[in-house]
């Protein structure tokens, strides 16, 4: 009997626990950007893959060969040295840790074999610690594949860096299209 009420409150409380574990990570890893363009060494290194965007717009992406307090080397499609007052946003994409997949793969796993089990069986069927060892080999199961999932999923690109004169969010645009034929207005509207 003390068996099938510990089964009972893993099922109930493992989803609450599984959301914790994806929300509370996700909330401490948000940091805001340094503010200078000189404070980049304390949150990247060289060997870092990065995403560089100009002045003019364009990304560029490679590896950090060097930084100095009014400079960086990359290392994309060649060598090159950005200047501090070219660069207008720096990313970088943090890998996601395996241990929230892995969590949340166990208690999936965990909570499935047993509800199948205990939709397969009745509760009387299954001796001793019999439903103890389901629950434990499918949250074997279930972390395995909740740990390959997570290995196979990127990271999501971070801000690290943005110029004090750009933009965060959106950008709209106004330009007049006037031709023999068409009077107007075009809009451009970007984010």
């Amino acid at each position: 009997m003390g068996t099938s009420s510990a089964v009972r409150q893993f099922v109930t409380w493992a989803p609450l626990a599984a959301m914790l574990i994806v929300i509370l990570p996700a909330l401490a890893a948000a940091q805001e950007p340094v503010k200078s363009f000189d404070q980049l060494n304390t949150r990247l290194k060289p060997g870092d893959t990065v995403w560089v965007t100009d002045a003019q717009g364009r990304e560029v992406k490679g590896r950090i060969t060097s930084f100095a307090p009014d400079s960086m080397g990359i290392d994309g499609d060649g060598a090159r040295t950005l200047r501090a007052d070219d660069v207008r946003l720096v990313q970088t994409r943090r890998p996601d840790g395996l241990v929230n997949g892995t969590l949340i793969g166990f208690a999936v796993g965990a909570v499935g074999l047993e509800a199948a089990n205990l939709a397969l069986t009745s509760q009387g069927d299954c001796p001793g610690g019999c439903q103890a060892a389901i629950v434990l080999f499918g949250g074997a199961i279930g972390a395995g594949v909740g740990a390959i999932v997570d290995a196979l999923i990127p990271g999501k690109k971070q801000v690290v860096y943005r110029s004090a004169g750009a933009s965060g969010s959106t950008h709209l645009s106004l330009a007049p299209v006037i031709t023999p034929r068409t009077r107007g207005v075009a809009l451009s509207y970007s984010f």
